[in-house]
């Protein structure tokens, strides 16, 4: 058991039968009311999110979520086929349960797949990826004085915004929590 108190962001608990991810958390004292832990959860099951204060004394069951080290195979439509490394089990997850990670998935790149009893709960993406630019305009000599950007195609069909002296065939490095460029490699 759990107390609000006690969450952390990406946390799993499970409130009223279902299981929810902790995306937000904050403590709020009030002079006249007493503590309160303002959160903002996501069903996992619905995917709707819902903002809530909860008492910091209150008990909520912790969902217990195992981690599984997968392969990304290959992308097919709108679904995405994995593997996992220690059974060679193969399965498809569709691209609404993966939203933006995608954008970043290259083949046989390592995820880690959270399951809640056999069911996939969430994917955790690599922090960084080095993708190679498939397209982008001709930096303008001397655009530089300010640190100039422009947009990048990249090798998945992600599009960021990279410095000017970045060039068609270059690996850049992307953080993926923003999805922003870190350097060229």
């Amino acid at each position: 058991m759990i107390t609000p108190k006690q969450f952390s962001n990406g946390q799993c608990i499970i409130m009223d039968g279902e299981l929810c991810v902790v995306l937000f958390t904050q403590h709020k004292r009030t002079a006249q009311r007493g503590a309160t832990v303002k959160t903002k959860l996501r069903n996992i099951n619905t995917g709707l999110v819902s903002e809530i204060n909860l008492d910091p004394d209150a008990t909520y069951e912790e969902a217990y979520i195992e981690k599984k080290t997968m392969q990304y195979l290959y992308g097919e439509g709108n679904n995405y086929h994995f593997m996992d490394k220690a059974s060679y089990e193969q399965f498809e997850l569709s691209k609404d349960l993966l939203g933006n990670a995608v954008k970043f998935l290259k083949e046989n790149a390592e995820v880690t797949i959270g399951f809640y009893e056999g069911k996939v709960v969430g994917v955790e993406r690599p922090i960084f990826v080095d993708l190679v630019v498939t397209y982008t305009e001709p930096g303008l000599k001397g655009d530089t004085a300010k640190g100039g950007s422009k947009n990048a195609t990249l090798e998945t069909g992600a599009i960021v915004k990279v410095p000017l002296f970045i060039n068609q065939g270059d690996v850049v490095r992307i953080d993926t929590r923003t999805e922003e460029y870190v350097n060229r490699v």
